[in-house]
């Protein structure tokens, strides 16, 4: 796994829902761990680089994987120049810098990451290193962040509830149209009738059960979808490209979902 640095950035745009933004607030204030919850591209990582920005805090991402263990997260000893040296993982380079570490699908990591994270995410908030024999404690300024779509989960590779009830939990989903509306509007300046006419779009897909797809139109894929608009593709090429042939590789599926892309937007031309 490549090195995970830091992100000092300006707060990006973000469109509350509800309290999101007080309820992490006063998680990161009485220094507790936090879940999020929410099916892909609904906001969770967005939502937490405007917060890390909004706390100043550096903020430390890792998109989990099947093969991310342990030493991927802590750091392990390298050899260079002729000798060995120790090097830290980007979780211990948060609890020493005070920073956000965000592990995004958390739940596709390896299950010996559970251990290394336990001690952080309980009122010890510590970070033992076996390697080098440190035991670090986490300032007050560090905060974990975990975050997974429960649409995936399976018997394998579910969060045990023992693990989840060590972290204040936040459930995000799709916005409302008016709240999607003005998300797209803001990421793209497209012209306002087509992003009504997407986000119609978005909720008529979103309301299909009989296609078997894995995941629905998320709202990153609606913002993908505007800017080719906007930059001249045709809205039913457009939606093809962005909002359909992600989801699926089936032909039929394909087709059957251009049909409803059809039945919103045929009269726009192709």
């Amino acid at each position: 796994m490549g090195a995970a640095a830091a992100e000092h950035v300006s707060a990006p745009f973000y469109q509350p829902q509800g309290r999101e933004i007080e309820l992490f607030q006063h998680a990161w204030k009485r220094q507790l761990p936090v879940l999020i919850k929410g099916p892909t591209g609904c906001g969770k990582t967005r939502f937490i680089q405007h917060m890390a920005a909004k706390l100043g805090r550096p903020l430390y991402t890792v998109a989990c994987h099947d093969d991310l263990t342990a030493a991927d997260l802590v750091g392990r000893h390298l050899i260079g120049d002729g000798e060995t040296y120790w090097n830290d993982g980007p979780l211990t380079r948060a609890v020493r810098e005070g920073a956000i570490c965000y592990l995004d699908e958390v739940v596709e990591a390896r299950k010996d990451t559970t251990v290394v994270l336990h001690p952080l995410t309980d009122d010890r908030r510590i970070l033992p290193i076996e390697r080098t024999g440190e035991t670090l404690q986490a300032p007050p300024e560090f905060m974990l962040v975990v975050s997974y779509n429960p649409g995936y989960q399976n018997l394998l590779k579910g969060m045990k509830p023992s693990t989840r009830q060590r972290f204040v939990s936040m459930r995000f989903d799709y916005p409302d149209e008016e709240t999607e509306k003005r998300i797209v509007q803001k990421e793209t300046g497209a012209d306002e009738a087509i992003i009504e006419r997407l986000v119609t779009l978005a909720t008529s897909m979103r309301s299909l059960k009989d296609h078997d797809l894995e995941e629905s139109a998320s709202t990153r894929l609606l913002v993908y979808a505007a800017d080719l608009i906007k930059d001249g593709f045709a809205p039913m090429e457009a939606c093809r490209a962005a909002m359909v042939e992600p989801l699926t590789d089936e032909p039929e599926t394909v087709e059957a979902l251009m049909e409803v892309v059809a039945a919103v937007l045929g009269d726009l031309g192709e």
